[in-house]
């Protein structure tokens, strides 16, 4: 029984893994912070592969993993320590736009939570409700969060920035 368990978890997390890996990365900025992001959530999911295997929805249960890793992580003192801005090792990527560059650098002065929200309401395009079960939190927090989240960027993107992006209240 345990191989069909392992079989299981193995299938979903490989058909899963690009989408886990770009919210991680959207929630990080980083791609080897992402990485560990999702290595630690993916760990955890083994272990509970046959308690999560039975909810009603895994791919929520999974996302709320990854998310709660993140915010676990930006607690600890050492995920704020940069050492480098360049790793030499490291493959090009390919350049993101300058838009996605301004945002990326915003959405990482903003405190956590605030930042999961925005990521999950606006990239991963999640209804309130979701995005309040993934944080485990009142829908009436995600709407706070993402209200001022929201002005947070537009007070660090300034007006121009905010015009270009298409920024105005909706």
């Amino acid at each position: 029984m345990r191989d069909e368990y392992e079989r299981e978890y193995v299938e979903y997390l490989r058909a899963r893994m690009p989408h886990l890996r770009r919210l991680a990365h959207a929630l990080t900025g980083d791609f080897d912070r992402a990485d560990d992001v999702v290595q630690t959530a993916a760990t955890n999911l083994y272990l509970k592969w046959r308690q999560v295997r039975a909810a009603d929805n895994i791919d929520a249960y999974v996302r709320k993993m990854v998310v709660h890793t993140f915010l676990a992580e930006r607690r600890l003192a050492w995920a704020r320590t940069w050492l480098t801005d360049r790793i030499p090792d490291r493959a090009a990527e390919p350049p993101p736009t300058d838009d996605a560059l301004l945002v990326r650098a915003a959405l990482r002065r903003l405190p956590a939570r605030q930042q999961a929200v925005l990521v999950l309401r606006f990239l991963c395009d999640l209804p309130v409700e979701d995005v309040a079960a993934a944080l485990g939190c009142a829908p009436g927090t995600v709407k706070s969060h993402t209200s001022v989240g929201l002005a947070a960027l537009r007070k660090i993107l300034g007006p121009s920035a905010t015009a270009t992006l298409g920024g105005g209240a909706r």
